[in-house]
């Protein structure tokens, strides 16, 4: 029964984001609307600081998404307030489509502690990260991170599924946390983050966010 509700929750997920249209992006053109963006998320989409997020290489559509849910409300990011109000949707899809273009660097695993909880056995947050992408925990139903965004975490920009590999790990955990605890709510009415996240533990987001990290 785990196993048919993960890859339920994956189907589900493919088909509500295939009807999410993005206007065609000119990296070119986004190149001068992103020096904004710089500040925080690096001129090449690779942010310095954990908190912002790495821009680079995450998929037009993705980013499309984000920023479009961002500026309506949908999202709220306290650091982005009013930030892309005077943006068109033509600005948007530039800015999309210059940074994913680049490539994202490695922020890399580190050598970490995870409290244990009940259920978990695993000693190694490294081996406990990976098992967690891979293959998910049956006991809990919370299915493998590979069935939207690769086993490599490369993403599927067409469908609207991010790149993960490389990004800054505080910042996949934050998000985590944030769809386990309903602070962040857009990932459609399918809610596949939230259904994702919801039976995460503490230990478990922690390592496969590290894990993540060092993913390519």
């Amino acid at each position: 029964m785990k196993n048919l509700y993960k890859y339920a929750l994956v189907s589900i997920a493919a088909l509500s984001t295939a009807n999410i249209t993005v206007a065609a992006g000119d990296a070119a053109a986004g190149e001068a609307k992103t020096v904004i963006c710089a500040a925080c998320h690096g001129k090449d989409g690779n942010s310095a600081a954990p908190n912002f997020p790495k821009l680079a290489n995450l998929g037009e559509k993705y980013l499309v998404k984000q920023m479009q849910d961002i500026k309506s409300g949908a999202r709220p990011v306290l650091e982005m307030t009013g930030m892309l109000d005077a943006m068109s949707d033509q600005d948007l899809a530039d800015i999309a489509a210059y940074f994913s273009s680049k490539s994202m660097q490695l922020s890399g695993s580190k050598e970490i502690e995870v409290q244990l909880q009940s259920g978990l056995r695993s000693e190694d947050p490294i081996a406990l990260g990976a098992k967690v992408y891979r293959a998910g925990n049956a006991e809990s139903g919370t299915p493998a991170c590979t069935g939207c965004h690769s086993p490599r975490g490369q993403g599927n920009a067409p469908a609207g599924y991010p790149r993960l590999s490389g990004q800054h790990a505080d910042y996949i955990e934050k998000q985590l946390k944030a769809f386990r605890n309903g602070d962040r709510v857009n990932d459609g009415d399918t809610k596949i983050m939230r259904g994702v996240a919801q039976y995460m533990t503490d230990a478990e987001i922690k390592a496969v966010a590290n894990y993540i990290a060092g993913l390519n």
